[in-house]
């Protein structure tokens, strides 16, 4: 009797469930062994692991995990409320103080577009493969902008939503490990060495900082209102920053809300990584084009700080075009620790985060005209 109850109470998996547990353990030893992006990583592993054992009452119509899914993700409200806290976080006077870091915001934006072609590209092989949006979802991926990739699959490729948004976490949190061979293929030991000023003794007003957010806003409304809903919460959260009145919202929306939301928005995309649904060949194809277009961003960042200083005199270090994308603040700590190896005295930080800066206004740009456009 004892062992027929055992066998009553083992639920037996398939390979692929069981297949799916094994990428939720990896999930969790990157994140806590190798300490790649744990606060990311971690609820994300945990989230597969309580998704895909058989019978799990983690998910389901009653499940807890599908709950935090149709109230974060279905409403689209974690993606907007992580926004409100990254925008707390930015400080835009590295970018007012030095404009052409502004401009980094830009060339990374391209290898969203060359993955979206190589997505579509698919199709000339098995016509269907990948539809219009969800190969721009794809493309989001290069510009490792974890919330604007969920947004946009969300709308666009929600049957993709879990690979488009691991990926894009995924290769956010390998920054240090993707970044540096890229650089160094494309720049030399002087080019590396090159010092920058921090800030060229710029000073940016107060009244300055809170007109920026505002006028955003305002332009957004003007020239792209269906990406009010990335725009506004990023220059909210800024807003509430630089205003210096809601000092309280701005902590809170820094450090409790930012740190909630990070969890639970982990938990859900981890819960989405069903075996039924997750090992498609679709998912490998998501997670190399993301690779691809990641490598490719890197590149065209360097390049494009190489082509600048054909025309400066006070010439760029072409590190920091790296640091154009939306990985923020990791990419300018990796293009920061390269230059001091090269020289050890060496403080380039502020220009690659002034970049850094750039290209999360540069990724959330292209989702609102991807948004724009498809909608």
């Amino acid at each position: 009797m004892s062992l027929n109850f055992l066998q009553d109470l083992l639920v037996i998996g398939t390979i692929r469930e069981y297949a799916m547990v094994a990428i939720g353990l990896l999930l969790l030893w990157l994140a806590i062994k190798k300490d790649y992006e744990p606060l990311l990583l971690l609820p994300i592993g945990a989230g597969c692991l309580m998704a895909n054992f058989p019978g799990s009452n983690a998910v389901g119509e009653h499940g807890f995990l599908t709950l935090l899914y149709r109230v974060g993700i279905e409403t689209e409200l974690f993606p907007i409320l992580i926004f409100i806290g990254i925008g707390a976080m930015i400080d835009f006077a590295i970018v007012l103080k030095q404009p052409v870091t502004l401009f980094f915001g830009g060339p990374p934006c391209l290898g969203i577009f060359g993955a979206m072609l190589m997505a579509l590209g698919v199709n000339y092989f098995k016509p269907g493969f990948f539809s219009v949006g969800e190969a721009a979802s794809i493309g989001i991926i290069g510009a490792a902008d974890g919330p604007t990739s969920i947004y946009v699959a969300k709308m666009f490729a929600t049957n993709w939503l879990a690979p488009i948004a691991v990926a894009a976490y995924s290769y956010m949190s390998l920054v240090p490990i993707i970044q540096p061979p890229v650089i160094r293929l494309l720049t030399s030991s002087r080019e590396r060495k090159i010092r920058m000023e921090s800030d060229y003794n710029a000073q940016v007003s107060k009244t300055v900082m809170i007109l920026f957010p505002v006028l955003i806003i305002v332009l957004t409304g003007l020239l792209l209102p269906k990406g009010m809903v990335l725009v506004g919460p990023l220059m909210l959260g800024n807003l509430l920053r630089v205003s210096g009145c809601v000092d309280r919202l701005s902590k809170s929306a820094q450090n409790e809300i930012s740190n909630v939301v990070t969890l639970f928005l982990g938990l859900t995309v981890g819960a989405t990584m069903r075996a039924d649904t997750f090992l498609q060949p679709q998912t490998i194809l998501i997670l190399a084009f993301g690779l691809i277009a990641f490598i490719f961003d890197t590149a065209a960042g360097v390049l494009f700080a190489k082509f600048l200083n054909l025309f400066l005199r006070h010439k760029l270090n072409p590190m920091i075009g790296a640091a154009g994308l939306s990985a923020f603040p990791m990419s300018a700590r990796v293009v920061q620790k390269m230059a001091q190896q090269e020289d050890p005295g060496n403080i380039i930080l502020m220009p690659a985060v002034g970049a850094n800066v750039a290209g999360q206004i540069g990724s959330i740009v292209v989702g609102c005209l991807i948004i724009s456009l498809l909608s």
